[in-house]
């Protein structure tokens, strides 16, 4: 495997590995493998550790790892050495094919703000839009931004579209696109994704033993339910 890689601080108590700027599964399995490798050999101080697409993030206490090792170097640089270790002792385990996580979503108007604009932009029908959202199986790479917010990907090449240029309201369960990814939003929030339905299936649950929903290196498949349905599955939650 390439050693190419880079290891900055964040700050004075967070560290993070980048193995490149791309969504790569490989890389995300990599970055997946050094996250279960530094569970597993944790050192005093450690706090929280982050996966992303293709970089992995420490979230440590310096106090705690100068009391308990007093290192000769900065504590970044002792920070810098573990990260090392887990990505030369780290194994990659490709994440299994099986278990595909189905998602139902609402593609109806009241659901979709940004369907039939998107449709105009692109020369598209409405139901290709969703035919072709609903036909692929996303990777879950990285959960951020908010909690449970899953950034999936890779959409297909005709559905793929910029960011908008500023954010506006969204509700919780909106599915939407940017770029060449797909992710839902947990909660009720400002977001800059193009929304093309909403699904009724809680993302975020603070009440919950599991949190989130989704969890990186999960596979995805989205499909279509009718008004009436997302409208039933509505009053269930109340």
């Amino acid at each position: 495997m390439s050693t190419g890689y880079t290891i900055f601080p964040l700050g004075d108590s967070a560290a993070s590995i980048d193995l490149g700027n791309t969504i790569n599964d490989f890389l995300n399995d990599k970055v997946i493998g050094m996250q279960r490798w530094m569970l597993a050999n944790p050192f005093a101080g450690q706090k929280d550790i982050i996966v992303a697409y293709s970089s992995l993030t420490i979230i440590y206490d310096p106090m705690a790892i100068r009391q308990q090792y007093h290192p000769v170097t900065s504590i970044f640089d002792w920070v810098k050495q573990q990260l090392k270790k887990a990505f030369d002792q780290s194994t990659i385990q490709p994440q299994q094919q099986s278990g595909i996580v189905r998602i139902p979503v609402c593609y109806a108007p009241d659901y979709a703000m940004d369907l039939n604009s998107m449709a105009q932009a692109k020369n598209m029908d409405p139901k290709e839009i969703i035919e072709l959202h609903t036909a692929a199986i996303y990777r879950v790479y990285t959960i951020g931004f908010l909690p449970g917010f899953s950034y999936m990907a890779h959409v297909h090449e005709k559905l793929i579209t910029p960011r908008k240029t500023r954010p506006v309201p969204v509700a919780a369960g909106s599915v939407g696109i940017a770029a060449a990814q797909t992710g839902i939003y947990p909660l009720d929030s400002p977001g800059g994704w193009h929304i093309i339905g909403r699904t009724p299936v809680p993302q975020f649950d603070a009440r919950s033993k599991e949190l989130v929903k989704l969890k990186v290196g999960d596979r995805v498949q989205f499909y279509a339910i009718s008004e009436d349905e997302m409208k039933k599955s509505d009053n269930l939650k109340m």
